[in-house]
């Protein structure tokens, strides 16, 4: 199984933007939907956005609807989420990971990375 590494969190002011970063480990990615996840203090992680790597049809979790944007650039092997007007409620552990087409399902059997640190300051 191909590991995925998070990068580009970072510390934030309230209404900032981030842009966070993911690519395999090693070779490419072989999912047909990759999404974004965040963990919060305390909280269960939740699912935030993913992107069919075909035809390139996104969705979004209700909480960063027009303010995050999930991409990706086949060349680079990456995907990005573009974070926009940035809230201290999305300070998070944030996780790309592969989800099950038409979910927002992570394969039980999928290794979580570390994650990238965002942190949102008012």
């Amino acid at each position: 199984q191909v590991l995925l590494v998070e990068s580009g969190g970072g510390l934030a002011q309230a209404g900032a933007s981030l842009r966070l970063s993911c690519k395999p480990s090693g070779g490419a990615f072989t999912e047909d939907n990759l999404g974004w996840f965040r963990r919060a203090p305390g909280k269960a992680r939740e699912f935030v956005a993913d992107i069919a790597w075909s035809t390139n049809t996104t969705y979004y979790a209700e909480s960063v609807k027009g303010r995050f944007f999930i991409s990706k650039d086949n060349t680079k092997n990456t995907v990005y989420l573009q974070m926009n007007s940035l809230k201290p409620e999305d300070t998070a552990v944030y996780y790309c990971a592969p989800v099950i087409p038409g979910s927002i399902i992570v394969p039980v059997t999928f290794q979580w990375g570390q994650g990238t640190q965002v942190t949102v300051s008012s």
